[in-house]
């Protein structure tokens, strides 16, 4: 009787072993893959480009909101560096919106060529807000105009968008294009259905001579983000993790940390799945006029109905009524 407790005994220990060494084994190759494929993304990034990722010390330290569990709103910045004319001023302004109960993901673009008040610079365009005082001003603006708060910033190079995609998307991005797309982009983009690379996306969401002007553009952007966040969402993307991260590293400037990243992330992979992208644009329809002033053709906004209505869009309580509302239709 003794023996064989003995003997289980042993096999018992000798299994705990080989389980250890598997688990070891596995943490060891689990690391090697994380920074093999780190490596691999962060070679996939540009060296002349690996400055874009140091922060910008002539402008104020962001002094963002407080971040609660709850609803988290992040200042996302498209900086088209390569535009020597514009090269300070954002070319994409957009406020993502992420609640952590729900793990829906609302996204606003604020139109640039908004008129709106610069703390301590007056009247201005709001992409200017950038040039001026990089994100902390940004924010101030957006608070100031709209008593919207934004807890983190992330400031994106388009150069580093391309390579991104195709990360995320290695099959492309499928886009049913309208009309030719040329002048501006470097590359003519041919009309109809077809699946876009990171090179060709970029154009198509950078390109300025839409018949609809700036508002076509927007909407191209929050199309392709909407899709790009659908991608995102997938095992692949989880697969590459690591790669993605590398290929991110040199092109964007954020003061998100990890442990944010990570939240969002897991929330979004076991949540949000099935939940659409939900979008608005600033200034909404209806509520603002062309106006032609020293800094050029504005936007000359309805401040206090957009502030109502951005509110109105990041609340709970906007989601509740329109549950509320489709409850009532069914019923009827």
């Amino acid at each position: 009787m003794e023996k064989r407790s003995e003997l289980l005994k042993k096999k018992k220990n000798k299994g705990r072993k080989n389980f250890f060494l598997i688990f070891l084994f596995l943490l060891i190759a689990g690391a090697g893959y994380f920074v093999y494929q780190y490596n691999n993304g962060v070679s996939m990034a540009n060296e002349d480009t690996a400055s874009n990722s140091e922060k910008d010390t002539r402008f104020e330290q962001f002094q963002g909101a407080e971040a609660q569990f709850g609803e988290i709103n992040v200042l996302l910045i498209g900086n088209d560096a390569r535009a020597d004319e514009e090269e300070a001023r954002s070319d994409a302004l957009m406020i993502g919106h992420y609640n952590q109960d729900t793990n829906e993901v609302k996204l606003v673009s604020l139109m640039r060529d908004t008129y709106v008040e610069v703390p301590e610079y007056g009247m201005q365009k709001l992409n200017a807000a950038f040039f001026l005082g990089g994100p902390e001003l940004v924010r101030k603006t957006i608070k100031q105009n709209f008593d919207v708060d934004v807890q983190y910033y992330a400031i994106v190079n388009f150069e580093g968008f391309s390579k991104i995609v195709d990360v995320i998307a290695p099959d492309g991005i499928e886009v049913d294009i309208p009309y030719p797309m040329s002048h501006g982009i470097n590359m003519t983009l041919e009309p109809g259905e077809q699946h876009l690379n990171g090179d060709q996306l970029l154009g198509y969401v950078r390109f300025r001579h839409d018949i609809h002007s700036d508002f076509g553009r927007v909407k191209r952007q929050q199309e392709a983000l909407s899709k790009l966040k659908d991608e995102a969402i997938s095992m692949n993307t989880l697969f590459n993790l690591p790669k993605l991260l590398g290929v991110i590293d040199p092109y964007i400037d954020t003061n998100v940390d990890g442990k944010t990243l990570f939240t969002i992330g897991k929330g979004m992979l076991t949540g949000g799945k099935s939940k659409d992208l939900e979008t608005m644009r600033i200034p909404a329809e209806g509520t603002y006029k062309d106006l032609r002033v020293r800094a050029g053709e504005v936007l000359d906004i309805n401040r206090e109905e957009n502030k109502r209505l951005l509110k109105e869009f990041l609340s709970d309580a906007n989601q509740n009524n329109q549950d509320e509302s489709t409850v009532t239709e069914r019923e009827e």
